[in-house]
């Protein structure tokens, strides 16, 4: 038996774990001030949500998913992205009675099959939002700048937002062979992958990392001189309320994403660091994917982004906050008698609000002392015999040295708690 962690998983051990806490209640604080709600969806669902929800024709559904067959012959597949279980959940529910916009936010972990590699797993975790009901612009422009706001929140400011519109069903089929016209004559010198792309779904040989590739379509037409009215119309407000709200970006019209069921707004939130493996954050409208998994013809628009890719950039700028819970007092005890005493009075603490450690391995004074330092405990109390007959003790600040000591009475711990507090 291998004691290790698969590849492309990892422990999230203690003395990070606050830095991924304190993102994701940002997050949370960030979703609930622009009126989002959590929704919670199964870590899997029948491979069918996926394979219609995400695409077929994507890189995620042909060669990313881990999927199974339970005990019941069903295809189950471990979930890859978060947009098509809320899509179903959304329509299984009856959601569409609700009153528009629904605004829902999650918090997952995902999973994919792919390269793993710095700040890319195989499990993985995912920040993410989905509106639906609200088809104009105002939605789109609202959700940018809440993205903006969440950066900002966390200290971030080396990020690029990145925009373009990928039209409607309708112009992008005029677009795509306009497109296919270009490629054909280079389709021997494309990469493998954009060779299968180009008959399945040529937009996404724009999105290719290749180098080779991405030279070739350098001078491909762009899918923004091929929208209709109605989507142009879309665009140019975007801007105009993106310019409205202080929200800078660019537009980039090779943006496509890697999923099949964006229309219209889709986006990028792209990092000026190298070594953080550029995009943290995409996301786009999908006025057609509601209808497209069954339900009513419902308009719909979300982002995700990766933690794992966040905290590097959170590092990468020098603004990772992992402030660790440290004790607000350790007790220590000198015998067996202080130590049911020192029990007994933590839980009062706790209840009281205050986060109270005590000795629990028998160790000298002088090495609970050292115990307390390593914890990073704000206070010491010591407990012996003396002080229980007496029924006094003292608090002693191990941060401020040169503060005098403070004598409590026992039978008083919720005076103790408040100079704790304080």
């Amino acid at each position: 038996m291998k004691n290790t962690a698969a590849k492309g998983t990892q422990d999230i051990l203690p003395e990070i774990s606050s830095a991924w806490e304190h993102i994701e209640d940002k997050f949370r604080e960030i979703c609930q001030l622009y009126g989002y709600e959590e929704i919670r969806t199964p870590t899997f669902e029948h491979t069918e949500v996926f394979a219609r929800g995400v695409g077929e024709t994507s890189d995620v559904v042909q060669k990313e998913m881990y999927t199974f067959e339970d005990k019941g012959n069903r295809s189950i597949t471990l979930r890859p992205e978060g947009t098509a279980g809320i899509v179903r959940s959304f329509i299984e529910n009856g959601m569409n009675s609700l009153a528009f916009p629904v605004r829902l936010f999650y918090e997952i972990t995902a999973f994919r099959y792919e390269n793993v590699q710095k700040g890319r797993y195989r499990e993985f975790h995912q920040l993410g939002v989905e509106a639906f009901g609200a088809e104009g612009p105002f939605i789109d422009a609202e959700m940018l700048a809440m993205l903006q706001h969440f950066f900002k929140a966390l200290g971030l400011k080396q990020i690029n937002l990145e925009i373009n519109s990928l039209g409607t069903p309708e112009s992008r089929a005029v677009y795509r062979e306009t497109l296919l016209g270009y490629l054909r004559p280079h389709k021997n010198e494309l990469c493998e992958d954009c060779q299968a792309r180009m008959e399945e779904n040529p937009l996404r040989v724009l999105d290719c990392k290749n180098d080779h590739c991405h030279e070739i379509t350098k001078s491909a037409p762009l899918i923004l001189d091929y929208l209709d009215e109605e989507s142009e119309a879309h665009f140019n407000k975007l801007q105009e309320l993106l310019d409205n709200l202080g929200v800078e970006y660019k537009v980039n019209p090779k943006i496509v994403r890697g999923l099949d069921y964006y229309s219209k707004t889709v986006f990028e939130f792209i990092s000026e660091n190298v070594g953080t493996q550029g995009t943290i954050c995409g996301g786009g409208r999908y006025d057609g994917l509601i209808k497209l998994m069954g339900g009513q013809d419902t308009p719909g628009i979300g982002f995700a982004l990766g933690e794992e890719r966040l905290l590097l950039e959170l590092e990468a700028q020098g603004v990772l906050r992992n402030d660790r819970p440290v004790a607000d007092v350790f007790i220590a005890s000198l015998d067996d008698e202080a130590l049911e005493a020192a029990q007994k009075l933590s839980q009062e603490l706790r209840y009281l609000g205050i986060r109270a450690q005590y000795e629990l391995t028998g160790r000298s004074l002088k090495a609970q002392m050292k115990y307390a330092g390593k914890q990073g405990a704000k206070n010491l109390i010591v407990l012996g015999g003396d002080e229980l007959s007496e029924g006094k003790a003292a608090v002693r600040s191990l941060v401020e040295k040169d503060k005098a000591e403070h004598e409590f009475d026992l039978d008083h711990v919720e005076v103790l708690a408040d100079y704790l507090k304080n």
